[in-house]
């Protein structure tokens, strides 16, 4: 337990970024299971909109320092591989 009034103060900051990164790291989860049930019923339309919602959130969380910026990298390439191949099944 901190001793000191700056230590307080660090700990309750500390607690409330853990809290937003959170929001930031399960809407990312959500929406990537958004895509993939997009791609997996074939509507190309929702696909793209799906996937156009992610990598703009994505982007965010990356400005924001919620999300290192290659893992956003990684998961916008994923998502990018992803809806190129519903596309090409079609």
């Amino acid at each position: 337990m901190p001793n000191i009034k700056q230590q307080e103060k660090r700990v309750r900051q500390a607690a409330r970024q853990r809290q937003e990164n959170l929001r930031w790291r399960s809407t990312a989860k959500t929406l990537m299971r958004r895509l993939n049930e997009a791609v997996a019923e074939g509507d190309a339309k929702e696909t793209d909109a799906r996937h156009r919602e992610l990598v703009q959130w994505l982007d965010r969380a990356a400005a924001n320092g919620a999300l290192h910026r290659n893992t956003v990298a990684r998961r916008k390439s994923q998502a990018a591989k992803l809806t190129a191949g519903s596309s090409a099944a079609k």
